[in-house]
This record gives C-alpha cells, sequence and structure tokens, in this order.
C-alpha cells in the first residue's frame, strides 16, 4: 500500500469519528506529505524522508507548531501499523525524531484546597463577580463560557451553552441549585433580556478581576485555576473519571482530562 492509499483510509475514518478542527488538522498535514511521498509504499519511507519533510514542512515554524505535525503523522503510521500490518515499524519512531520533536514537559499547577476556594468567593463583596467566580470554581466552566451566557441559557441547574470550543453545536453545563438561585436572581434584579450577555464584560477584565480576588488570600490566581479546582474537587469526592472527563470538563477524551494536572493518580 502506498502513501496516497493509506492517507485516504486515515481521513476517512476520521472523517466519521473525530471532530471536524482534527479532521481539518491532519488533512493539511498529510496533504503536504503526499506531495512528496504519494507513490512511495508505506515500508519505504524511512526516519530520514521524515526528518527531511519536517525539515522543509516547518520551516520558520514555532517548536509547538512542529510537535504537533509530527503527532500527526506518527498518529498517521500508528493507525497504519495497528490496523493493516503488526510488523509495520513507524518511521517516526526513532530516537533522533523522538528527541527533535519531543513533548513539551508538563507543567504542574498547585492545586487550590477548596476552604482557599471558599474563602476566595465569599471574600468578593461583588455580586456579579461572585457568580463569574462560582460558575467556574463550582460549574467546571471556562471564563470565556461564562462570559457568554445569557438568560435564555439558563434553565434552572442547567447551563446551555453554545459556540463551544468542542465545536459541538451545545454542551451542557450543571451547576449546584445554590448557584442557580443566586444567578437567577442576578438576571431578575439586573432586569437582563433573554439574549442579552449576563455578564458583559471582556476577558481582560475578567481575569483582572478573578487575579484580584486572588489577592485577597494572597495567592496568584488565574481562571483556569478555578476550573482546575471544580475537577479536583469532583475527583476528590470519588466523582468516576468519566463523568469529571464527559459532564464536568466536557472533553473529548479521557487522556485529555488525565493530563488535566487536578486529577490523582489512582484513575
Amino acid at each position: 500500500m502506498n502513501v496516497s492509499q493509506a492517507s485516504k483510509i486515515w481521513l476517512e475514518y476520521h472523517r466519521a469519528h473525530s471532530k471536524h478542527n482534527t479532521v481539518r488538522a491532519y488533512q493539511f498535514t498529510i496533504e503536504k506529505f503526499n506531495q512528496n511521498f504519494a507513490n512511495l509504499n508505506l515500508n519505504k519511507v524511512s526516519p530520514d524522508d521524515i526528518l527531511d519533510f519536517m525539515a522543509k514542512f516547518t520551516e520558520g515554524r514555532k517548536p509547538q507548531t512542529k510537535r504537533i505535525r509530527f503527532s500527526h503523522l506518527t498518529a498517521f503510521f500508528n493507525f497504519m501499523g495497528n490496523n493493516f500490518d503488526c510488523d509495520f515499524k513507524n518511521p517516526c519512531d526513532s530516537q533522533m525524531l523522538r528527541k527533535l520533536f519531543r513533548p513539551k514537559a508538563v507543567v504542574h499547577w498547585d492545586i487550590i484546597e477548596k476552604d482557599t476556594v471558599d474563602e476566595i468567593i465569599f471574600r468578593t463583596d461583588n455580586v456579579r463577580n461572585r457568580l463569574i467566580l462560582e460558575l467556574m470554581a463550582r460549574g467546571g466552566m471556562r471564563v470565556s463560557e461564562v462570559l457568554k451566557l445569557t438568560p435564555a441559557d439558563v434553565l434552572d441547574r442547567k447551563l446551555i451553552l453554545n459556540d463551544t470550543k468542542s465545536g459541538k453545536q451545545q454542551e451542557l453545563i450543571f451547576i449546584p441549585q445554590k448557584v442557580a438561585d443566586r444567578l437567577k436572581e442576578y438576571i431578575r434584579i439586573q432586569k437582563i433580556e433573554p439574549t442579552q450577555m449576563i455578564f458583559p464584560i471582556c476577558y481582560g477584565a475578567a481575569r483582572a478581576m478573578v487575579g484580584k480576588a486572588g489577592k485577597l488570600v494572597g495567592i496568584r490566581l488565574r481562571p483556569h485555576d478555578l476550573r482546575r479546582h471544580a475537577a479536583t474537587f469532583a475527583s476528590r469526592s470519588n466523582v468516576p473519571l468519566e463523568i469529571i472527563s464527559k459532564v464536568i470538563l466536557r472533553h473529548s477524551s479521557l487522556s485529555t482530562t488525565k493530563s488535566f494536572n487536578c486529577i490523582p493518580t489512582r484513575f
């Protein structure tokens, strides 16, 4: 089987099983690879071929981009080996290439304890700001998701998220009843129309507010720290990893959740 035939099979598989943006990224890389190696038999592709291709394909690109493109090729050859030829040797699997395009070292974040998060929230007097903090810390929401909310998206404890990061048409977010009650009361008092933003501030303002809230208790706080806290608290409360991944964090795969640096290794 040559590279062109194999790439068609690989892309067809991902069109049926992967998200649109993932398919686009894979397609971009493999189409470039096909320009050089379309008629070459898979078994004839060498590590030197991969190195030469990567040098030309990613010239002037950032290291992260180079790692991503290399991972696309690695996934392509792994797929073909796993599904069509168990004896196939992945040309990307060489010490030289792994060293050149090794994944970036994982950053381990300090986990903020529940007592600290509770203090941050309780010491925030502004009702709007406190709600934003609670939605991230109690509901696992991204700050961008919080800022997009409208009253039409609020169905008691269930929030409807449109224009999602995952590419899905909609996602559901579940929040504690007390937070839901305070959110509805805030909407009522502020007389916010169904299609208006509940929190009409920009990302920069929200990030600055979160940082200021952290300073009240003497820590450096970023919006994503609160989302991590939601996952950590759920994990320590023995919520199954699958629920944390699919319901709280709304990740596309468990591997993403495991690399979130907030889930105990017992999972």
